[in-house]
Protein backbone atom coordinates (compact mmCIF):
# COMPACT_ATOMS: atom_id res chain seq x y z
CA UNK A 1 0.00 0.00 0.00
CA UNK A 2 1.33 3.42 -0.97
CA UNK A 3 0.00 6.48 0.82
CA UNK A 4 -1.00 9.01 -1.82
CA UNK A 5 -2.40 11.67 0.50
CA UNK A 6 -3.58 12.42 4.02
CA UNK A 7 -6.34 14.78 5.08
CA UNK A 8 -7.65 15.91 8.43
CA UNK A 9 -10.44 18.32 9.32
CA UNK A 10 -11.76 19.68 12.61
CA UNK A 11 -15.28 21.14 12.95
CA UNK A 12 -16.63 23.23 15.83
CA UNK A 13 -20.07 21.64 16.29
CA UNK A 14 -21.94 24.64 17.80
CA UNK A 15 -20.84 26.90 14.92
CA UNK A 16 -21.72 24.19 12.42
CA UNK A 17 -25.18 23.84 14.04
CA UNK A 18 -25.74 27.58 13.58
CA UNK A 19 -24.81 27.29 9.91
CA UNK A 20 -27.16 24.30 9.45
CA UNK A 21 -30.02 26.38 10.87
CA UNK A 22 -29.68 29.09 8.20
CA UNK A 23 -32.46 28.66 5.60
CA UNK A 24 -31.05 27.59 2.24
CA UNK A 25 -27.64 26.69 3.68
CA UNK A 26 -25.27 24.93 1.30
CA UNK A 27 -24.62 22.31 3.95
CA UNK A 28 -28.03 20.67 3.51
CA UNK A 29 -27.24 20.02 -0.18
CA UNK A 30 -23.85 18.57 0.72
CA UNK A 31 -25.32 15.56 2.53
CA UNK A 32 -26.90 12.50 0.93
CA UNK A 33 -30.30 11.21 2.07
CA UNK A 34 -28.47 8.36 3.82
CA UNK A 35 -26.24 10.75 5.76
CA UNK A 36 -29.23 12.86 6.78
CA UNK A 37 -31.03 9.68 7.85
CA UNK A 38 -28.06 8.56 9.95
CA UNK A 39 -28.12 11.95 11.68
CA UNK A 40 -31.66 11.72 13.04
CA UNK A 41 -32.33 12.71 16.62
CA UNK A 42 -32.26 15.90 18.61
CA UNK A 43 -30.96 19.01 16.83
CA UNK A 44 -27.71 18.85 18.81
CA UNK A 45 -27.17 15.16 17.96
CA UNK A 46 -28.02 15.84 14.32
CA UNK A 47 -25.48 18.67 14.18
CA UNK A 48 -22.85 16.51 15.90
CA UNK A 49 -23.26 13.67 13.38
CA UNK A 50 -23.37 15.95 10.34
CA UNK A 51 -20.34 17.90 11.58
CA UNK A 52 -18.31 14.67 11.66
CA UNK A 53 -19.50 13.81 8.16
CA UNK A 54 -18.63 17.29 6.91
CA UNK A 55 -15.16 16.89 8.44
CA UNK A 56 -14.83 13.55 6.61
CA UNK A 57 -15.80 15.12 3.28
CA UNK A 58 -13.29 17.93 3.80
CA UNK A 59 -10.59 15.43 4.83
CA UNK A 60 -11.19 13.44 1.61
CA UNK A 61 -10.82 16.63 -0.46
CA UNK A 62 -7.60 17.46 1.40
CA UNK A 63 -6.13 13.95 1.00
CA UNK A 64 -7.02 13.97 -2.69
CA UNK A 65 -5.54 17.44 -3.09
CA UNK A 66 -2.33 16.30 -1.36
CA UNK A 67 -2.08 13.43 -3.85
CA UNK A 68 -2.18 15.98 -6.69
CA UNK A 69 0.57 18.19 -5.30
CA UNK A 70 2.01 20.30 -8.10
CA UNK A 71 -0.93 19.58 -10.42
CA UNK A 72 -4.13 21.59 -10.87
CA UNK A 73 -7.37 20.29 -9.31
CA UNK A 74 -9.39 18.00 -11.57
CA UNK A 75 -12.88 18.92 -10.29
CA UNK A 76 -14.47 21.90 -8.58
CA UNK A 77 -14.32 22.19 -4.80
CA UNK A 78 -18.09 21.79 -4.35
CA UNK A 79 -17.98 18.00 -4.65
CA UNK A 80 -19.11 17.27 -1.11
CA UNK A 81 -22.38 15.58 -2.15
CA UNK A 82 -20.32 13.08 -4.19
CA UNK A 83 -18.47 12.00 -1.03
CA UNK A 84 -20.71 9.96 1.26
CA UNK A 85 -20.05 8.63 4.74
CA UNK A 86 -21.83 5.33 5.33
CA UNK A 87 -21.75 3.06 8.34
CA UNK A 88 -21.99 -0.67 8.82
CA UNK A 89 -24.12 -2.59 11.33
CA UNK A 90 -21.57 -1.77 14.03
CA UNK A 91 -21.50 1.98 13.20
CA UNK A 92 -18.01 1.82 11.64
CA UNK A 93 -17.70 4.61 9.07
CA UNK A 94 -16.56 4.22 5.49
CA UNK A 95 -16.39 6.52 2.47
CA UNK A 96 -18.42 5.81 -0.65
CA UNK A 97 -17.64 7.94 -3.70
CA UNK A 98 -20.11 8.99 -6.37
CA UNK A 99 -19.49 10.64 -9.77
CA UNK A 100 -17.49 12.71 -10.55
CA UNK A 101 -15.14 11.97 -7.63
CA UNK A 102 -15.49 8.19 -8.04
CA UNK A 103 -14.30 8.49 -11.64
CA UNK A 104 -11.04 10.10 -10.54
CA UNK A 105 -10.34 7.90 -7.50
CA UNK A 106 -11.58 4.52 -8.77
CA UNK A 107 -8.24 2.78 -8.20
CA UNK A 108 -7.59 4.34 -4.78
CA UNK A 109 -8.69 3.28 -1.30
CA UNK A 110 -9.88 5.69 1.38
CA UNK A 111 -9.39 4.92 5.06
CA UNK A 112 -11.50 6.98 7.48
CA UNK A 113 -11.46 7.65 11.21
CA UNK A 114 -14.05 9.90 12.91
CA UNK A 115 -14.10 11.20 16.46
CA UNK A 116 -16.10 13.58 18.65
CA UNK A 117 -14.91 15.30 21.81
CA UNK A 118 -16.89 18.03 23.53
CA UNK A 119 -17.74 20.71 20.99
CA UNK A 120 -15.54 19.28 18.23
CA UNK A 121 -15.74 16.61 15.54
CA UNK A 122 -12.64 15.46 13.67
CA UNK A 123 -12.04 13.26 10.64
CA UNK A 124 -8.81 11.74 9.41
CA UNK A 125 -8.51 10.24 5.92
CA UNK A 126 -5.67 8.31 4.30
CA UNK A 127 -5.80 7.93 0.52
CA UNK A 128 -3.84 4.90 -0.65
CA UNK A 129 -3.23 3.18 -3.91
Amino acid sequence: MTVLGVGVDLVHVPTFAEQLAVPGTRFERAFTPGERGDARGTPSERARHLAARWAAKEAVVKAWSASLYGSPPVVREDVHAAIEVVKDAWDRPRIVLHAPVRDHLASAALHLSLSHDGDYAVAYVVLSG
